[in-house]
């Protein structure tokens, strides 16, 4: 019996670059960084003031007062892309389709954000109790739960937690349950909030964090940019899609996943080739049929010549001739959601035959040898894409996307 080859018919995305996906494109269609100081006068206490925050979202105009009481931020913002990537996919809900729908979502700290209120109330402030919806707030799975509930699906939902790889490990568990037969339809992508006062002095402390902004593969880099959001991909078997007449953005044609049991959280190249080459052998691609790759690509000193020997090592001769950006340095490091904000941005350039940029570029790194478009946004029509997603405790995820004619 053949595998059942899955298409991507809708996105949704809220994250620095944009509330929504249109948005996001102009920013990456011009290149523009969305990083900028944080603005809550507490952080001016930290060693960096910089970040990729959601700038102009108001909670109530998406969500009624009670429904933003019982959500953390990473919730909502998954629920407003679920809600954009359904729509664009044009679903038209039945019974039968909401019982064979699934839900797999990625996130890294979850409602922590809820949980560092909830912590300074107790233990800065002296206070007896915290917000009663502390615990439903700050659960990983809120997120899979609060979409679930939005469109009344009653398929398998879950969340995965593997730090900055969550939303490419969910996809690629969102492509398995598809091809199964398990489900007929998935939402699938990522969420975090992780810019409160308790998070970022964690992330402080561990001093990858830049002062200024996010140089990915650059010879003065100095750390990545944190950010938050949330991307969703709407999947469905592509003979499903295809005989509704969905608009159809690529096919979702494989993923690659492996462990480096090396380090905590020094990135090997040995982890992130395994996974780029079982993508690949997963999708039937060859090497030189990839045009472009959405690189990890977090500004920081360990990963950017790590990522830069793997795909070499990955890809071979074909190394030469591909495209590859970090967009990152634009949306900021995501966390959980970094993968899907990142497929997102990969799914809208192949469409659009615009390559994004690396932002912020300057001098490349001597050890960072590759094309990774500085800057300006390529026209460019490709065959196939991957995304690279690799996370602290050596965890790594990889999705290669091929055009559909």
């Amino acid at each position: 019996m053949s595998q059942r080859r899955i298409a991507v018919t809708g996105v949704g995305v809220i994250c620095a670059m944009g509330l929504n996906a249109a948005e996001m494109w102009e920013s990456l269609r011009t290149g523009r960084s969305a990083i900028d100081r944080l603005t809550d006068p507490e952080f001016d206490h930290l060693r960096f003031h910089n970040g990729a925050a959601v700038h102009k979202y108001i909670p109530e105009e998406h969500f009624t007062p009670t429904s933003v009481d019982h959500m953390d931020r990473f919730a909502q913002f998954a629920v407003v892309a679920a809600r954009e990537a359904v729509r664009d996919a044009g679903i038209e809900w039945t019974d039968a389709l909401r019982q064979r729908s699934s839900i797999i979502t990625g996130t890294g700290t979850g409602g922590q954000s809820t949980e560092d209120k909830g912590f300074a109330d107790v233990y800065l402030r002296g206070r007896d109790r915290v917000h009663p919806l502390t615990i439903p707030r700050s659960m990983s799975n809120a997120g899979a739960s609060h979409i679930s509930m939005e469109f009344g699906i009653t398929g398998p939902a879950f969340t995965v937690s593997t730090a900055c790889s969550s939303s490419n490990h969910a996809i690629a568990m969102a492509l398995q349950l598809l091809r199964s037969g398990a489900a007929d339809m998935a939402i699938t992508g990522g969420s975090e909030a992780p810019l409160s006062f308790g998070i970022l002095k964690a992330w402080e402390a561990m001093r990858v964090v830049a002062p200024d902004t996010c140089r990915p593969f650059c010879k003065d880099r100095r750390g990545l940019i944190l950010g938050e959001g949330a991307g969703m991909l709407v999947l469905e078997p592509l003979d499903i899609a295809r005989a509704r007449g969905a608009k159809i953005y690529a096919e979702l044609a494989g993923a690659g996943m492996s462990a480096d049991a090396k380090h905590i959280t020094q990135p090997t190249v040995e982890g992130p080739v395994r996974a780029m080459r079982d993508a690949l052998t997963d999708a039937g691609l060859k090497p030189e049929q990839v045009g472009y790759i959405n690189a990890h690509g977090t500004g920081t000193p360990g990963n950017d010549p790590a990522e830069t020997k793997a795909i070499r090592e990955a890809f071979g001769a074909a190394a030469e001739k591909l495209a590859v950006s970090s967009t990152k340095s634009m949306h900021g490091h995501a966390l959980g959601a970094a993968g899907a904000i990142e497929a997102v941005a990969t799914l809208l350039g192949m469409r659009e035959g615009i390559l994004p940029p690396t932002a912020n570029f300057t001098e490349p790194d001597p050890e960072c040898d590759l094309d990774y478009i500085p800057n300006v946004a390529r026209e460019a029509h490709i065959e196939a894409a991957i995304s690279n997603s690799f996370a602290f405790g050596g965890l790594n995820a990889v999705l290669a996307f091929r055009a559909l004619a």
